[in-house]
């Protein structure tokens, strides 16, 4: 069976430079966090730092090597093709007239990687959306000029999320380009990462990505961005950060507590029309059959959250999956062709 998987990270020289700039403090614009241990994790995959831990050397070398050494290894373990995304937290750390110079660099390094490889990888564009307009402009060159298949953009910025009205303008060209917009996570925002201080484990993948990403996809939802723009397409990974889980109690409570929320539809008829989810990073049986049962085959895609996570456990994880062989070909290849237009 064919496998198409769509949340897989690299990363260019010129990013992880930046990256070392800031965390020794010669570059003059940082990331606003309380603490050490926010950066620590951000960062966790670049070499040759004090931020570093565990395989963070061989993960930087992962996320450096996109060509015939990582076509062998996802062949050998069951992928044919892995459509390429910036790693968290992209260029959004950065000022704007930086993040936008360097997501420009990191895209037309990523068509480059794209041509030569055809038939093994697509691309979701960088973005900043600290510039908006120009995040939508970098968008439209990337769609319209090199071939992405959309974007991706980490969660908050700086502590900002995107139902703020001045970022709906990359929606639009989104919606108007007829791309999606994967919403990656990231550690909490400045704002709600002190709790999660004391036990720095839980403000990533334990639980922080998810707690904050599900947020940030309900404000997007109860700010009217789909009601103004009903054609955006969005992504969630790890089967949708819990937020199938919650599906009836979110409806329940805005027809209960239906203050501040003005939107023409239950919360979770949302999450059907506008949200596609992914395996990605959750390879639970029972998680996927909460999805699964919430949203249908028709809205999930396969992805492994490379290199992070592992491929081959990816692959097992959906081979053992009873669900019917034409629900399993939705799910690692023909939701991805539909959406990413493959």
């Amino acid at each position: 069976m064919k496998r198409i998987a769509i949340e897989e990270h690299f990363s260019i020289k010129e990013h992880a430079d930046q990256f070392r700039l800031i965390l020794t403090k010669e570059y003059p614009i940082r990331e606003v966090v309380e603490a050490e241990q926010q950066l620590h994790v951000e960062v966790r995959w670049l070499p040759a730092s004090k931020y570093s831990v565990g395989n963070a050397n061989i993960l930087s070398g992962k996320l450096l090597e996109v060509g015939e050494q990582r076509i062998k290894e996802i062949e050998e373990d069951g992928i044919d093709m892995q459509v390429l995304s910036l790693i968290a937290p992209g260029v959004q750390v950065f000022d704007a007239a930086t993040g936008t110079s360097l997501a420009r660099k990191v895209n037309d390094q990523l068509c480059q990687i794209v041509h030569k490889y055809p038939n093994k990888f697509a691309g979701l564009a960088a973005l900043a959306p600290q510039d908006p307009m120009g995040a939508a402009d970098e968008l439209e060159r990337a769609v319209k000029e090199l071939g992405m298949k959309g974007a991706s953009i980490n969660s908050h910025t700086k502590g900002e999320y995107l139902d703020d009205k001045k970022y709906w303008v990359i929606f639009e060209r989104a919606e108007r380009l007829g791309v999606p917009i994967y919403l990656h996570p990231r550690m909490p925002s400045p704002d709600m990462a002190k709790p999660y201080l004391k036990y720095p484990a839980l403000a990533t993948a334990m639980n922080g990505f998810g707690a904050e990403v599900s947020l940030h996809a309900l404000r997007l939802i109860l700010s009217g961005l789909f009601d103004e723009h009903p054609g955006v397409k969005i992504i969630l990974g790890h089967l949708g950060e819990a937020l199938p889980f919650w599906l009836w109690r979110l409806d329940n409570r805005w027809v209960r507590m239906p203050q501040g929320m003005t939107i023409k539809k239950k919360p979770s008829q949302y999450i059907k029309d506008n949200f596609f989810i992914t395996t990605a990073g959750n390879f639970s049986v029972s998680a996927f059959f909460c999805a699964y049962l919430e949203l249908g085959a028709d809205q999930i895609l396969f992805a492994v959250d490379y290199p992070l996570e592992s491929n081959k456990e990816a692959v097992q994880f959906m081979e053992v999956l009873p669900i019917s062989n034409s629900d399993k070909e939705k799910v690692c290849h023909l939701n991805a062709e539909r959406l990413f237009k493959l």
